[in-house]
């Protein structure tokens, strides 16, 4: 492969960094279509042992072996084991120094400011060299993150290559960070107006974005009518997504699960089995019913203590958006929200899809 003189100086700095035995973390951050992940699995090809993907969410990881990253999976199966667990709550997790990242030789982290401290020490723990893919365009990483990204990047790429210049997503996200007009149309990209965009178009996308909390608690309410769900709570079908890391149960902030069947409730909580959106075990959890019925927000800390969170995941805000990508958006542009942030936000936005977008100004 024929590479630009910037990634082949990328390509230098990683090698010597490998071949030196210093720092332990190597920060490689770019812009979107700065191609990133295509260095990373030149590496992972020339790095003389055994290397492992992963990424904080489950979607960020399908969307790394959609790129040629064979094996990715979350930082979660790559340094946590299921352990005995108290019955009905199996599988629980724990750190455990046997498992897959004890084995390899190199491991590569995308999304890397969505890492919080506790992750990032764990991985550290296992003392091998950690490449770790960032983009410094995005917004800052949810409350908690950013454990990799408080450091200087150790190489920074901000050329497009140009097989991501021909993608219109893309263009536009530069055009975003860049402060000039989009005006192209196509079945990938489009930009209309609220009264031009579809019923269809909207349930049909993976995935709908906003930047507010009403806005997405309105859409969600809308959405699961449609999908013909009438109960004030979740039933067996639905999309959900969690709200706070469980690092026993393997939850992680922002991921997507989906309803797999309802149990019993229990003492004011509404009680599941879920399946993560990208496939996996299920996992049983346990949420206070007031979540659902009048938002987490109304929840004290007293019915928060020791319950699951979860919300409905049909819309999700940008913030918690981050991390993950689909391959279709849907994204109502409340970028006025934001003020100084709103080409940060509008860019983050933008970059969660990876086939086909919509956005409805």
């Amino acid at each position: 492969m024929k590479w630009s003189p910037e990634q082949d100086d990328a390509l230098v700095a990683v090698d010597r960094w490998l071949n030196n035995g210093g720092k332990q973390v190597f920060r490689l951050f770019g812009y979107a279509g700065a191609g990133k992940t295509t260095l990373a699995r030149h590496f992972a090809e020339h790095a003389g042992g055994d290397v492992a993907f992963a990424a904080f969410t489950g979607k960020a990881a399908h969307v790394m072996r959609q790129k040629g990253c064979e094996s990715a999976s979350t930082i979660h199966a790559l340094i946590y084991r299921p352990a005995s667990g108290d019955g009905e709550d199996e599988p629980m997790f724990t750190l455990r120094h046997d498992a897959p990242a004890s084995k390899v030789d190199l491991i590569i982290i995308d999304e890397c400011s969505m890492v919080d401290e506790d992750l990032g020490r764990d991985l550290l723990s296992f003392g091998k060299p950690i490449l770790v893919l960032g983009d410094p365009a995005q917004l800052p990483p949810v409350k908690g993150g950013g454990f990799f990204t408080k450091g200087e990047p150790d190489f920074m790429l901000t050329e497009i290559h140009r097989q991501a210049a021909d993608n219109p997503i893309i263009r536009l996200s530069l055009a975003i960070r860049e402060g000039t007009d989009f005006d192209e149309q196509s079945d990938q990209c489009r930009l209309v107006k609220k009264q031009e965009i579809t019923t269809e178009e909207i349930m049909d996308a993976d995935q709908i974005l906003v930047g507010a909390n009403r806005t997405r608690k309105r859409y969600n309410d809308r959405l699961r009518q449609l999908h013909g769900h009438d109960d004030p709570t979740p039933e067996a079908g639905e999309k959900l997504v969690c709200l706070r890391n469980n690092k026993k149960k393997g939850l992680l902030n922002g991921g997507i699960w989906n309803v797999a069947r309802r149990m019993s409730p229990r003492g004011g909580r509404v009680r599941y089995s879920v399946r993560p959106e990208e496939g996996g075990k299920a996992v049983n959890v346990s949420v206070p019913r007031a979540f659902f019925l009048d938002g987490p927000e109304t929840v004290p800390w007293t019915q928060r203590k020791g319950a699951d969170e979860f919300d409905y995941g049909y819309a999700l805000t940008v913030h918690k958006a981050q991390g993950s990508q689909w391959d279709s958006v849907v994204l109502f542009d409340e970028s006025f929200m934001f003020r100084e942030h709103r080409d940060r936000w509008l860019y983050t936005a933008i970059t969660r899809a990876a086939e086909r977008l919509i956005v409805v100004r």
